[in-house]
Order: structure tokens, then sequence, then C-alpha cells
């Protein structure tokens, strides 16, 4: 049996990040100046929630499971190798954007960039996973697999 070497990187969504930054003191401005304004905590409240939640995506690939998980983990999804039937790079169009989309082919998880690994499942449904390194990714999903596609 061939030893499967654990990949696990985690991509900050700077855009994500900055942008809810910006837009967290820009609601603070308010809530400062006007006294405590409930609306303006609650607006602040809400953007930090999204930082944790989608402020980074944490993929991690092991001998059976190629796992996801935004943020602090209280959004994750996996994939079981078994059902993985093809795996490649690809590259995202611009408006695709952040977060989870469902795509016309089938589902983005993305933080940050245009980079991604599409795996093709043997239902025929495909998944892109965002990611800064693609080629590393890819790579540890064939080898995790036991092929090269």
């Amino acid at each position: 049996m061939t030893t499967i070497s654990a990949y696990r990187h985690t991509q900050v969504g700077t855009v994500i990040v900055v942008t809810v930054g910006l837009l967290v003191l820009v609601g603070a401005f308010p809530a400062v100046t006007f006294g405590s304004a409930p609306a303006s905590f609650a607006l602040l409240g809400l953007f930090l929630v999204c930082i944790f939640l989608f402020g980074s995506l944490t993929v991690s690939v092991d001998h059976a499971h190629v796992l996801l998980r935004f943020g602090l983990g209280l959004i994750r999804r996996r994939f079981a190798l078994a059902d993985i039937r093809a795996v490649r790079r690809v590259r995202n169009r611009w408006y695709y954007g952040w977060g989870i989309r469902l795509l016309p082919r089938g589902w983005l998880y993305n933080v940050s960039g245009l980079d991604a690994v599409e795996i093709e499942m043997t239902d025929g449904r495909a998944h892109r996973i965002g990611t800064d390194e693609p080629e590393a990714l890819a790579a540890a999903i064939q080898q995790a697999r036991g092929r090269a596609d």
C-alpha cells in the first residue's frame, strides 16, 4: 500500500477581510458618533460574523476525503475520494465571485482569487475549490486517489 502524504492549506480571503473590515469601520462611525445606535451595532455584528465564517478556506486531503472548512469551521464540505472521477486545474471567471456559489456545472467554494481545482464526481456533478496553490492541491488529490488524471 502506498503512503499518502496529507495535504492541508489555508487561504485567507484578503479581499473579503479587507472589504468587511472597511464596512465594520464605516458601520462603527454612526455608532460612535451618534451614541449607541442598535442598528449600527447589529450591522457590526453581522460583518464580524461574515469575517469569522468566510475569512479563510482550509482545504485538507487525507487517504479518504477532501475536506473544505470555511473560517472557524462551522461551514464544511467533505468529498469522498472514491466519488471523484477527475481532477483538473481551472481558472474561474471574475464574476463567479467568492463564497459558496452555484455555477452552471456545479458548486464553487472560494475566498480569494480566480484559480481553482475542479473535481468531477462520478455522478457528473462538478465542484470548484478556490486555492492559491492549484498545482499542489490537484497533485495531492490525484496522489490520494492513487492515479494521475
